[in-house]
């Protein structure tokens, strides 16, 4: 099984819980994370005055551990998909997790995160939560 991993996993990787290290090994060569994410945790970094500590994760640790996924033509189109099935509905979802989920779709992968909440409402869409004991 393949996962890729939201924002919020990868930032509470950063800070090392031993059941999160434990699922990065267990599940080696099989994390991907998407651009979007990667955007995200960059920005993350360089909102601190010092980014010194967090890109040096990003560039060793998070970077060797993950594959990362491009929002690419095809995820374009299943984004425009899912979104127009969604708003035809009334539903809503923050575009950047729109675009995650995409990814997912596409690439037939889970997604991990902790706010499982903001995708729920996206059709086939996997999710777990590493971060629930």
């Amino acid at each position: 099984m393949s996962f890729l991993l939201d924002t919020n996993i990868c930032s509470a990787h950063f800070r090392r819980p031993a059941g999160l290290t434990h699922r990065f090994i267990q599940y080696t060569g099989g994390l991907f994370i998407p651009t979007i994410v990667l955007g995200e945790l960059f920005t993350w970094a360089f909102c601190r005055d010092d980014p010194t500590q967090l890109l040096e994760f990003l560039n060793n640790d998070l970077l060797v551990d993950v594959a990362v996924l491009s929002f690419d033509t095809p995820c374009a189109e299943r984004y425009g998909r899912e979104r127009g099935k969604l708003l035809r509905q009334g539903i809503t979802v923050p575009e950047p997790d729109l675009m995650i989920a995409a990814i997912a779709l596409v690439h037939d992968l889970t997604l991990v995160t902790h706010n499982t909440a903001d995708f729920q409402s996206i059709p086939g869409l996997g999710l777990v939560d590493w971060l629930i004991p």
